[in-house]
């Protein structure tokens, strides 16, 4: 072992007579040893190179603080902040002096643009600052905070950072910024103001320092009528005259505003201008304002005003009007002639004060004992909000009322209405109120007024006595809902009482008369009316009917019957009409049969009896038509057969079938129409049965050698048919009766008749839309006249 040779004695040769322990050993630490020397080599070789590397950063280390330290006195040469983001989502570095941006605070505030911002310039920086770390924009902005201060905003990226430079601007910059801000702000101002002047109405325009025209608005352009500036400049065209424009120019170099009124030519149209044109640095400005509505709305005020004087002097009350300072503006005639006063003194514009005492001495005031203290009462009125009203009882026995009422510039104005006549009539008034009392209870009918708020007010004797009232009870003026209560007691039927109630108790406006009628249980028959008043009450009144109801009701039974009467007549004439038609038809073919002797020769005697029954059943036959043309009338069943009507030639058929009367009755006919006559539209066979049944009257009322005339005659509108005789005339008391049917009378003639023959020709001619006219007098003959539609009338006439 080693430790035992070693402790025998040392061997030389032994060391290199290892073990196989000792090689692996003695390697190991070799090993060790090379690689601690190489280590050593190494870590020597390293730190030479660290050594110099450390050198050098240092120096750079010291470069780079002297430019930091330049960098610092750079920014802090002028207050800047700096903000640095490394990345999109990078925090945000703040560098430098915010002082300018926030007043106190953490620099980061700075990124708070709203705060230190106007909204809009911080939305746009917030906007850039976006642009600037999403897609690395650059910019650069002026910016302008609540204070007025500008701040320069730079943003560019730098080594893969966004870097925001905020400055603030001052020095020269500064006063350039705030020099455009303010052209800026001149120029918005500029173009605000001319849109304005666009708008106007009223002309507007500008000259350069020569006097020519540099700038016009519309309404300058509109009253010149030009298109626009230039053609205005072109044609020189001017909105005023020669004379006006010479006065504004002189005024103008005498650095003088030009002002007048002046007439020009605005568009066409005459108008008044109030032209004002001031001298400016460079040339002048001028408007011109169209005050011809103010001069004719001036003008018609000033005559208002006159007017107004005229009527006030025509007033008979007194007036009388003070200023502020408590003298006398106006006074109208009835003022001067009440009190009796100097014109020349009311022209002078008296005070209040002096006036009433110049009354006073006159003698023509209340009589006061303390008339300083009445004085000052009534002077007090200058000072009021509200109109005062007092009454003046004069010494001699007049009574005024007196109304002193503000005046909206200050003042008074006093009117002085003279009542003692209606104070007289208020006595007067009373007195009757109580005679009409009196007179109401004197009535036989009932009467009550009720006032606009359902209350009795008045009644008198016989409403109590008809409705059972007391007199205390009336003395209660009782509502109308009580005294209905107690009327319909005595009532079978309340439907008249609640229209009366309603009529009391009803709206203003819907408030209508009543009449009714009223039945009590114990059978009283009342007429009950109710009369709205002009003041809102109503009247109602009650009258005892009962008599005249009893007749009415014996009356009503016996009109009925006679009605009944009449259409049994008519009933009858019908039916015998028509019943003695048939046969009397027959009649007739037979005498005529008899009278052609077709049958047999007749002797003189028999031909005579047959022409006699021909003529006597021809006038029967007449009668019954006419008795059935009258009933077909009444029933409304007649139509006309329109057609042209040969005026001339109706005629004298007509008068064909009087000649044998005419003969007989030795009458002349004249007929007196113009030849140019013509003809109407109307129903030619009804127009002969006219002029028939008006001859035959003609000629039946006649006496011998008279005349018979027939006149016709034709205006724009109308055919005028005239029959006029000679007769004895018609009396006034049977004139009003002659259309009347079967009114017949001979008045001393031969005439007969059954009194059909007038009321057929009224029928037939209302039937074509005309009229019947009839002048008659007693000795002056008869005139029938009937006036036909030229055009044609209505073809059928309401049943009578």
């Amino acid at each position: 072992m080693p430790g035992a040779a070693g402790a025998a004695g040392y061997d030389p040769g032994a060391l290199f007579d290892f073990a196989p322990q000792t090689a692996v050993s003695f390697s190991l630490m070799m090993g060790l040893l090379i690689f601690a020397l190489t280590t050593a080599l190494i870590h020597l070789s390293e730190r030479n190179r660290w050594t110099r590397r450390e050198r050098a950063l240092a120096a750079e280390i010291a470069a780079l603080a002297g430019v930091q330290d330049r960098v610092d006195m750079l920014l802090g040469a002028e207050r800047q902040v700096i903000v640095r983001w490394n990345g999109r989502d990078g925090e945000p570095r703040v560098e430098g002096d915010p002082s300018f941006i926030t007043a106190a605070g953490s620099p980061r505030r700075a990124l708070a643009f709203g705060s230190w911002l106007a909204p809009a310039d911080a939305a746009a920086l917030e906007e850039a600052v976006e642009r600037l770390r999403e897609r690395g924009e650059s910019f650069r902005l002026t910016l302008r905070t609540p204070q007025q201060r500008f701040v320069e905003a730079e943003g560019r990226t730098s080594s893969g950072c966004a870097l925001l430079r905020l400055r603030e601007v001052t020095g020269d910059r500064l006063e350039a910024l705030r020099a455009m801000q303010e052209a800026s702000r001149l120029r918005d101002e500029l173009g605000a103001l001319q849109t304005l002047l666009h708008t106007i109405p009223a002309p507007v325009w500008r000259r350069d320092g020569e006097g020519r025209l540099s700038w016009a608005n519309r309404a300058f352009l509109h009253a010149v009528e030009a298109q626009d500036l230039a053609d205005a400049q072109a044609r020189g065209l001017e909105l005023l005259d020669r004379a006006d424009r010479v006065e504004a120019a002189r005024r103008r170099s005498a650095a003088e505003p030009f002002a007048a009124r002046v007439l020009a030519v605005v568009a066409g149209a005459r108008r008044i201008l109030d032209v004002t044109e001031t001298p400016a640095a460079q040339g002048s400005a001028g408007i011109a304002i169209d005050v011809s509505e103010l001069e004719q709305v001036r003008s018609d005020l000033q005559r208002q005003m006159e007017a107004h004087v005229r009527t006030l002097d025509q007033l008979s009350t007194a007036v009388a009007i003070f200023d502020q300072r408590q003298h006398l503006v106006f006074h109208n005639a009835a003022y001067r002639q009440l009190w009796d006063l100097d014109q020349a003194f009311l022209a002078s514009g008296p005070s209040d004060a002096e006036i009433l005492d110049r009354l006073r001495v006159a003698r023509k005031l209340p009589e006061q004992a303390d008339f300083r203290s009445w004085k000052a009462s009534q002077l007090a009125a200058y000072q009021a909000l509200e109109p005062q009203e007092s009454w003046w009882h004069l010494p001699d026995r007049r009574t005024l009322r007196v109304v002193a009422s503000p005046n909206p510039q200050g003042g008074l104005t006093y009117l002085f209405d003279d009542v003692t006549e209606r104070v007289h009539l208020e006595a007067r008034h009373n007195a009757l109120i109580r005679v009409q009392g009196e007179t109401l209870d004197t009535l036989t009918e009932g009467v009550a007024v009720f006032g606009s708020d359902g209350r009795l007010k008045l009644s008198n004797r016989a409403f109590r006595e008809l409705w059972r009232f007391s007199a205390e009870r009336m003395e209660e003026h009782p509502h109308v809902d009580e005294v209905v209560r107690h009327a319909l007691a005595l009532c079978s039927d309340g439907e008249a009482w609640s229209d009366l109630k309603g009529a009391v108790s009803g709206l203003p406006e819907r408030r209508m008369g009543v009449a009714s009628r009223i039945e009590r249980r114990d059978g009283i028959v009342l007429d009950c009316a109710a009369q709205p008043l002009p003041d809102g009450a109503t009247l109602l009144t009650f009258m005892d009917v009962t008599a005249s109801v009893n007749v009415e009701r014996a009356l009503t039974e016996r009109n009925e019957a006679l009605e009944r009467a009449a259409r049994l007549r008519e009933d009858f004439v019908h039916h015998v009409s028509y019943e003695l038609r048939s046969p009397l038809t027959a009649v007739i073919g037979f005498t005529q049969l008899l009278g052609d002797e077709t049958v047999g020769s007749l002797n003189p005697r028999q031909r005579e009896y047959a022409s006699h029954i021909l003529r006597s059943s021809g006038a029967l036959l007449a009668i019954i038509n006419d008795i059935l043309d009258l009933a077909s009338i009444d029933t409304g069943s007649m139509e006309l057969v329109q057609e042209p009507v040969d005026i001339r030639a109706t005629i004298e058929e007509a008068a064909r079938g009087v000649e044998d009367r005419l003969a007989e009755s030795s009458i002349r006919l004249v007929i007196d129409t113009p030849d140019n006559i013509g003809s109407f539209t109307a129903d030619g066979k009804r127009v002969r049965q006219i002029l028939f049944n008006l001859l035959s009257n003609a000629i039946g009322f006649s006496s011998a050698g008279q005349t018979v005339t027939v006149r016709a005659r034709r205006t724009t509108d109308e055919v005028v048919l005239e029959v006029h005789d000679e007769g004895r005339g018609i009396p006034p008391e049977v004139k009003a009766k002659v259309f009347n049917r079967f009114e017949s009378h001979t008045l001393g003639t031969r005439h007969r008749g059954v009194g059909l023959g007038l009321s057929i020709v009224r029928s037939f001619v209302e039937l074509h839309g005309g009229r019947v006219e009839l002048e008659s007098a007693p000795g002056a003959g008869t005139t029938v006249t009937c006036r036909f539609p030229a055009a044609g009338g209505p073809q059928r006439l309401a049943a009578e």
